[in-house]
């Protein structure tokens, strides 16, 4: 079962590398309309973790608005690059405007450089201390839908 459902999620990531680079995908509800047309079901929740391991982030358009678009192959933060940073993590918590991701003394420059790298459409920007990393939200993401995104890629369920 586990080896299908990886198939399963790699083909729906596929589809949504092809959506993004072949058209104009300006919202999160467009994209699950296009993948739906495709055969692919799939949750808000799920889209948003795709999006942030494709590394896909909202970019202005040409004729205005934002569009959905992709870093160019060597950009993109390697896959895994955030799970493998799960002993350097203790938490995320968030404060309902900036979200803190509390790290192992002097893993906070690593673990925020990382986020950068992996271009979250829902981080607008990270400032690493010693052991503390303060990323800010984009405007329209939430602080508490952003700790529940990096909660999830940074296996920390539990809150410090």
């Amino acid at each position: 079962m586990r080896v299908r459902e990886e198939q399963t999620t790699e083909a729906r990531r596929e589809a949504i590398r092809r959506l993004i680079r072949g058209g104009k995908v300006a919202t999160q509800e467009d994209l699950r309309e296009l993948l739906a047309d495709q055969g692919f079901e799939v949750t808000q929740g799920t889209l948003s973790r795709d999006l942030a391991r494709l590394g896909a982030r909202r970019a202005p358009a040409a004729e205005g608005g934002s569009l959905y678009e992709l870093p160019p192959e060597s950009a993109a933060a390697p896959p895994g690059l955030l799970e493998a940073l799960d002993p350097l993590v203790r938490g995320v918590r968030d404060n309902g405007a900036l979200v803190v991701v509390h790290t192992t003394p002097g893993a906070a420059q690593a673990v925020a450089l990382a986020l950068d790298q992996a271009r979250l459409p829902e981080v607008l920007g990270t400032i690493a201390g010693d052991d503390t990393v303060f990323v800010a939200p984009v405007q329209a993401a939430s602080a508490s839908r952003l700790t529940r995104v990096l909660q999830g890629l940074l296996r920390k369920g539990r809150r410090s």
